[in-house]
């Protein structure tokens, strides 16, 4: 018979400690808590023993960008923080204060984002900041006149009663715009296809179409 130590610690496997801490509801606390912190402690770690020149030396590898930039926006120069997954609609929206560009599906679907880059109509829920840098960007804020007066394509939307709730409407407009600077004089058909990727929930598609016609006619 061996020492009353050496049969204690012989004795004890590693299925009878786990479940000794499962049984025991202080035990098991201690357990879980100790997991934790051995499972936090490793990243950390790494954090520390990385310092600031190498998180430096990171942020300049491939895939890294310049968060702060500066954006052409409706002919202005805007300096601006953006991250590098930043859609162009956050930015406009959220960081520029310029709230007439809506945001409805966020998946490029409805067109309630619609803005124009270098003159195109790009749906800006989808498109990314840093894509559009170089590019002058214009806003639904950026088509009034110098006294405030409407762009002919929204003056039209009014007359031929386009707008009904309301929420679609810049869309529609920006995207009637980008035609009509393409295109000063489209026929119905080429109208009607330019201004099929934004959705009206009232069902006004007529009247927005009319619009643009009319628009179309005082080029």
């Amino acid at each position: 018979m061996s020492d009353s130590g050496g049969s204690t610690t012989e004795g004890l496997s590693v299925d009878g400690v786990l479940t000794g801490l499962a049984r025991s509801p202080t035990s098991r606390r201690a357990f879980i808590k100790g997991v934790i912190a051995s499972g936090a402690a490793v990243p950390a770690a790494g954090f520390i023993m990385r310092g600031h020149g190498v998180t430096s030396a990171f942020a300049q590898t491939s895939g890294a960008v310049e968060r702060l930039v500066t954006l052409n926006v409706n002919g202005k120069d805007r300096p601006v923080d953006v991250l590098p997954q930043e859609t162009l609609s956050h930015t406009l929206r959220y960081k520029l204060g310029l709230t007439g560009t809506k945001l409805g599906c966020d998946h490029s679907e409805c067109g309630a984002c619609t803005v124009l880059v270098d003159d195109l109509a790009i749906y800006s829920c989808s498109t990314l900041t840093h894509a559009v840098r170089g590019g002058k960007i214009t806003t639904v804020e950026g088509l009034q006149g110098p006294n405030g007066e409407l762009h002919k394509v929204q003056a039209a939307f009014v007359e031929e009663l386009g707008p009904q709730c309301g929420f679609c409407t810049v869309g529609q407009v920006m995207s009637a715009v980008a035609l009509l600077k393409l295109n000063p004089r489209p026929t119905v058909d080429e109208a009607r296809l330019a201004m099929s990727g934004n959705l009206c929930r009232c069902g006004a598609y007529d009247h927005y179409l009319r619009g643009v016609m009319r628009a179309a006619g005082e080029a």
